[in-house]
Protein backbone atom coordinates (compact mmCIF):
# COMPACT_ATOMS: atom_id res chain seq x y z
CA UNK A 1 0.00 0.00 0.00
CA UNK A 2 1.18 3.51 -0.84
CA UNK A 3 1.97 5.70 2.14
CA UNK A 4 -0.18 8.43 0.59
CA UNK A 5 -3.19 6.26 -0.23
CA UNK A 6 -6.37 7.69 1.27
CA UNK A 7 -8.25 5.64 3.83
CA UNK A 8 -11.76 5.01 2.50
CA UNK A 9 -14.27 4.95 5.33
CA UNK A 10 -17.84 3.76 4.91
CA UNK A 11 -20.23 5.55 7.28
CA UNK A 12 -23.59 3.82 7.65
CA UNK A 13 -26.41 5.26 9.74
CA UNK A 14 -29.11 2.66 10.39
CA UNK A 15 -32.46 4.15 11.37
CA UNK A 16 -36.01 3.57 10.14
CA UNK A 17 -37.12 7.07 11.09
CA UNK A 18 -34.08 9.02 9.88
CA UNK A 19 -33.96 7.10 6.58
CA UNK A 20 -37.66 7.87 5.96
CA UNK A 21 -37.20 11.58 6.77
CA UNK A 22 -39.07 11.65 10.11
CA UNK A 23 -36.04 13.33 11.68
CA UNK A 24 -32.58 14.40 10.59
CA UNK A 25 -29.80 11.83 10.86
CA UNK A 26 -27.17 12.71 13.48
CA UNK A 27 -24.94 9.63 13.17
CA UNK A 28 -23.15 10.37 9.90
CA UNK A 29 -22.45 14.06 10.73
CA UNK A 30 -21.10 13.00 14.17
CA UNK A 31 -18.80 10.42 12.58
CA UNK A 32 -17.57 12.81 9.87
CA UNK A 33 -16.87 15.50 12.45
CA UNK A 34 -14.98 13.13 14.74
CA UNK A 35 -12.91 11.54 11.96
CA UNK A 36 -12.08 15.01 10.63
CA UNK A 37 -10.53 15.86 13.99
CA UNK A 38 -8.98 12.44 14.67
CA UNK A 39 -7.31 11.50 11.38
CA UNK A 40 -4.20 13.42 10.31
CA UNK A 41 -3.61 11.40 7.12
CA UNK A 42 -5.74 11.47 3.93
CA UNK A 43 -9.21 9.91 4.11
CA UNK A 44 -12.57 10.15 2.42
CA UNK A 45 -16.05 8.93 3.31
CA UNK A 46 -18.71 6.89 1.55
CA UNK A 47 -22.00 7.59 3.36
CA UNK A 48 -25.22 5.59 3.48
CA UNK A 49 -28.45 6.29 5.42
CA UNK A 50 -30.57 3.13 5.53
CA UNK A 51 -33.49 1.49 7.34
CA UNK A 52 -33.27 -1.11 10.12
CA UNK A 53 -33.64 -4.00 7.69
CA UNK A 54 -31.28 -6.96 7.80
CA UNK A 55 -31.08 -7.56 4.04
CA UNK A 56 -30.51 -3.86 3.38
CA UNK A 57 -27.76 -3.68 6.00
CA UNK A 58 -26.03 -6.80 4.65
CA UNK A 59 -26.22 -5.54 1.05
CA UNK A 60 -24.90 -2.11 2.07
CA UNK A 61 -21.91 -3.59 3.93
CA UNK A 62 -21.06 -5.88 1.01
CA UNK A 63 -21.36 -3.00 -1.46
CA UNK A 64 -19.13 -0.69 0.60
CA UNK A 65 -16.39 -3.31 0.99
CA UNK A 66 -16.57 -5.25 -2.26
CA UNK A 67 -17.44 -2.50 -4.73
CA UNK A 68 -16.62 0.86 -3.11
CA UNK A 69 -13.30 -0.43 -1.72
CA UNK A 70 -13.76 0.76 1.86
CA UNK A 71 -10.94 -0.13 4.27
CA UNK A 72 -13.04 0.72 7.34
CA UNK A 73 -16.82 0.72 7.76
CA UNK A 74 -18.43 2.32 10.81
CA UNK A 75 -22.12 1.69 11.42
CA UNK A 76 -24.28 3.51 13.92
CA UNK A 77 -27.63 2.34 15.24
CA UNK A 78 -29.56 -0.90 15.49
CA UNK A 79 -27.44 -2.68 18.12
CA UNK A 80 -29.84 -2.89 21.07
CA UNK A 81 -32.25 -5.65 22.11
CA UNK A 82 -35.36 -4.25 20.33
CA UNK A 83 -37.00 -6.37 17.66
CA UNK A 84 -35.90 -4.02 14.86
CA UNK A 85 -32.26 -4.00 16.05
CA UNK A 86 -30.53 -6.37 13.61
CA UNK A 87 -27.24 -4.62 12.82
CA UNK A 88 -25.05 -7.20 14.65
CA UNK A 89 -26.75 -10.12 12.88
CA UNK A 90 -26.30 -8.46 9.48
CA UNK A 91 -22.67 -7.64 10.25
CA UNK A 92 -21.83 -11.19 11.36
CA UNK A 93 -23.57 -12.58 8.26
CA UNK A 94 -21.10 -10.84 5.91
CA UNK A 95 -17.98 -11.50 8.03
CA UNK A 96 -14.88 -13.56 7.30
CA UNK A 97 -13.58 -13.12 10.86
CA UNK A 98 -15.06 -11.81 14.09
CA UNK A 99 -13.05 -9.33 16.20
CA UNK A 100 -14.70 -9.73 19.63
CA UNK A 101 -12.34 -7.41 21.51
CA UNK A 102 -13.95 -4.34 19.93
CA UNK A 103 -17.45 -5.15 21.18
CA UNK A 104 -16.18 -6.07 24.63
CA UNK A 105 -14.26 -2.80 24.92
CA UNK A 106 -17.10 -0.63 23.60
CA UNK A 107 -19.42 -1.98 26.29
CA UNK A 108 -16.75 -1.48 28.94
CA UNK A 109 -16.24 2.15 27.90
CA UNK A 110 -19.98 2.86 27.84
CA UNK A 111 -20.42 1.33 31.31
CA UNK A 112 -18.49 4.35 32.62
CA UNK A 113 -21.57 6.40 31.71
CA UNK A 114 -24.71 4.23 31.73
CA UNK A 115 -25.59 0.86 33.29
CA UNK A 116 -27.67 0.02 30.19
CA UNK A 117 -24.42 -0.37 28.19
CA UNK A 118 -24.74 -4.11 28.88
CA UNK A 119 -27.79 -4.13 26.58
CA UNK A 120 -25.62 -3.19 23.59
CA UNK A 121 -24.78 -5.98 21.15
CA UNK A 122 -22.15 -4.17 19.03
CA UNK A 123 -19.75 -6.39 17.09
CA UNK A 124 -16.73 -5.86 14.85
CA UNK A 125 -15.65 -8.08 11.98
CA UNK A 126 -13.27 -8.34 9.07
CA UNK A 127 -14.62 -8.82 5.58
CA UNK A 128 -11.89 -9.31 2.96
CA UNK A 129 -9.48 -6.40 3.63
CA UNK A 130 -11.90 -4.21 5.56
CA UNK A 131 -12.70 -3.72 9.24
CA UNK A 132 -16.40 -3.22 10.03
CA UNK A 133 -17.36 -1.86 13.47
CA UNK A 134 -20.86 -1.36 14.91
CA UNK A 135 -20.96 1.83 16.99
CA UNK A 136 -23.67 3.21 19.31
CA UNK A 137 -26.42 5.42 17.90
CA UNK A 138 -25.99 8.63 19.92
CA UNK A 139 -23.32 11.19 18.86
CA UNK A 140 -22.01 11.54 22.45
CA UNK A 141 -21.69 7.76 22.77
CA UNK A 142 -20.01 7.51 19.37
CA UNK A 143 -17.33 9.99 20.45
CA UNK A 144 -16.80 8.35 23.85
CA UNK A 145 -16.48 4.89 22.31
CA UNK A 146 -13.99 5.99 19.65
CA UNK A 147 -12.01 8.47 21.73
CA UNK A 148 -12.27 7.13 25.27
CA UNK A 149 -13.08 8.51 28.69
CA UNK A 150 -11.54 11.78 29.89
CA UNK A 151 -11.40 13.21 33.40
CA UNK A 152 -12.28 16.81 34.35
CA UNK A 153 -8.81 17.94 33.25
CA UNK A 154 -9.26 16.40 29.80
CA UNK A 155 -6.78 13.58 30.42
CA UNK A 156 -7.67 10.19 28.97
CA UNK A 157 -8.50 7.71 31.74
CA UNK A 158 -9.80 4.93 29.47
CA UNK A 159 -8.51 4.70 25.89
CA UNK A 160 -11.09 4.49 23.10
CA UNK A 161 -11.28 1.70 20.54
CA UNK A 162 -9.96 3.81 17.66
CA UNK A 163 -6.46 3.57 19.15
CA UNK A 164 -6.32 0.01 17.75
CA UNK A 165 -8.00 0.69 14.39
CA UNK A 166 -5.05 1.97 12.26
CA UNK A 167 -2.82 -0.98 13.18
CA UNK A 168 -5.65 -3.45 12.53
CA UNK A 169 -6.05 -1.90 9.06
CA UNK A 170 -2.27 -2.25 8.52
CA UNK A 171 -2.47 -5.95 9.38
CA UNK A 172 -5.26 -6.66 6.89
CA UNK A 173 -3.53 -4.84 4.03
CA UNK A 174 -5.07 -1.37 4.14
CA UNK A 175 -3.38 2.03 3.90
CA UNK A 176 -1.18 3.36 6.69
CA UNK A 177 -3.17 6.01 8.53
CA UNK A 178 -2.15 8.37 11.29
CA UNK A 179 -4.09 10.16 13.99
CA UNK A 180 -4.05 13.45 15.84
CA UNK A 181 -2.71 12.42 19.25
CA UNK A 182 -4.68 15.24 20.93
CA UNK A 183 -7.87 13.38 19.97
CA UNK A 184 -6.76 9.72 19.95
CA UNK A 185 -3.23 8.34 19.80
CA UNK A 186 -3.03 5.36 17.46
CA UNK A 187 -1.08 2.49 18.97
CA UNK A 188 1.38 0.43 16.93
CA UNK A 189 4.28 -1.76 18.02
CA UNK A 190 7.59 0.07 17.48
CA UNK A 191 8.43 -2.22 14.56
CA UNK A 192 5.24 -1.14 12.75
CA UNK A 193 5.71 2.65 13.07
CA UNK A 194 6.79 4.36 9.85
CA UNK A 195 8.86 7.54 9.91
CA UNK A 196 7.17 10.67 8.61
Amino acid sequence: MSANEALIVGLVSISDRASSGVYEDQGIPALQDWLGQALSSPWRAETRLIADDRATIENTLVELVDRSGCHLVLTTGGTGPALRDVTPEATLAVADKEMPGFGEEMRRISLNFVPTAILSRQVAVIRKQALIINLPGQPKSIRETLEGVRNADGEVTHVGIFAAVPYCIDLIGGPYSETNAQVIKAFRPKSAIRSA
